[in-house]
């Protein structure tokens, strides 16, 4: 018998959520007030000044005192520990990712949703988010469930790779993947600058997304994981006594330079490129990771300044949101609209360090 036709699947609409409040002044101010040598103060606000963050956004409401929040949460001398951070993770990050699968359903019909996969590398809790989703939702509680968790910015090309997989081997599928972040939620209270320098880029989020086998949106071709040799220490996410320690090293950016220069110029069809050449491409789903990230990857690729446009305005208006942020870029891209079959390549970043790539085009 002849071998049956493989089954595309398609990302067919994104739905976004961000917290009410606007904290990327309250937060520079902050450091500036934590930072003791006056050479990192001004090395800061420059820093600050050439990030190409406008906003970020928290679920926390700022002041400008020793509180640093309205609730008191954070107060100068005495952060919280692991345990309260988690203890607002399980009240927060279910509302907003609720709030981001309510956007989704304002754009696409869920219909009768079969898988849930959760996304999140910022709070663990159980009964997890998966399962606080399908109560308040109403989904089948018996629906098939997946929780990718503590990946880091990457992980949103997991779960639409883990999306990919389902709805290929099970055409009838309708796969709901929500990724949720609370990244201002592990504020610490250091006096280095490499570590607020870092803390800087990063706000809270959550996106949805709908994975079917409906020719709508963009069709999801192939994947590809690949590990940059001796950079484990770039990018780690420690659990401490005092909430998730991050470390983004000042040489992530070369790294990954480097890394798409050897793509480029080796074009092979089982790489990233996938055998064509970055001109070939018309979208750039790029995790903006921070601007020298979004640097890198123009320069590796050797890309026009509007190539990263959406990535770029995405960093503008929300930061860094760890996983849900290159879902924010697929629906700028979306949005745009365009002509069926222009092909796209995305892109993330992630601990270890891995780039987690994937190539779509737009269905008709």
């Amino acid at each position: 018998m002849p071998e049956a036709e493989a089954v595309t699947a398609h990302l067919n609409a994104v739905g976004v959520a961000t917290p009410p409040n606007q904290i990327h002044e309250a937060f520079i101010a902050f450091a500036e007030g934590t930072l003791s040598q006056r050479r990192d103060r001004t090395l800061f606000r420059r820093m600050a000044g050439r990030a190409g963050i406008a906003r970020r956004w928290s679920t926390f409401r700022p002041t400008h005192d020793e509180r640093l929040d309205e609730e008191r949460f954070f107060r100068r001398g005495a952060f919280p520990g692991t345990a309260a951070r988690m203890r607002r993770y399980s009240e927060h990050a279910p509302v907003l990712a609720e709030a981001a699968v309510r956007d989704l359903a304002a754009r696409a019909d869920l219909g009768a949703v079969t898988h849930l996969i959760t996304v999140s590398c910022t709070g663990f809790c159980a009964p997890g988010i998966d399962q606080r989703l399908v109560e308040r939702l109403a989904l089948d509680p018996d629906i098939e469930r997946i929780a990718i968790s503590y990946m880091g910015c990457s992980a949103a090309v997991n779960g639409l790779k883990t999306a990919r997989h389902i709805v290929r081997s099970e055409p009838q599928a309708r796969v709901l993947v929500v990724c949720v972040e609370l990244c201002t939620l592990h504020l610490q209270e250091v006096d280095r600058l490499e570590s607020l320098l870092s803390a800087m880029l990063f706000g809270d989020g959550a996106a949805a997304a709908l994975v079917t086998a409906e020719e709508t949106g963009f069709a999801l071709e192939s994947f590809r994981a690949v590990t940059i040799p001796a950079t484990q220490d770039r990018i780690t996410w420690d659990i401490g006594d005092t909430g998730f320690l991050m470390h983004l090293s000042g040489a992530v950016p070369q790294a990954i330079a480097e890394a798409l220069e050897a793509e480029r110029a080796r074009n092979d069809p089982r790489g990233v490129l996938g055998g064509r050449r970055p001109e070939d491409y018309a979208l750039f789903a790029v995790h903006p990771g921070g601007r020298t990230v979004l640097d890198a990857v123009a320069q590796g690729l050797n890309l026009p300044d509007t190539a990263l446009g959406p990535a770029r305005d995405v960093l503008r208006e929300n930061g860094n949101m760890s996983s849900p942020t290159v879902l924010f870029v697929l629906r700028r891209l979306m949005d745009a609209r365009g002509a069926a079959g222009e092909p796209g390549l995305g892109m993330a970043f992630g601990p270890g360090m891995v780039a987690e790539t994937f190539r779509f085009a737009r269905a008709a």
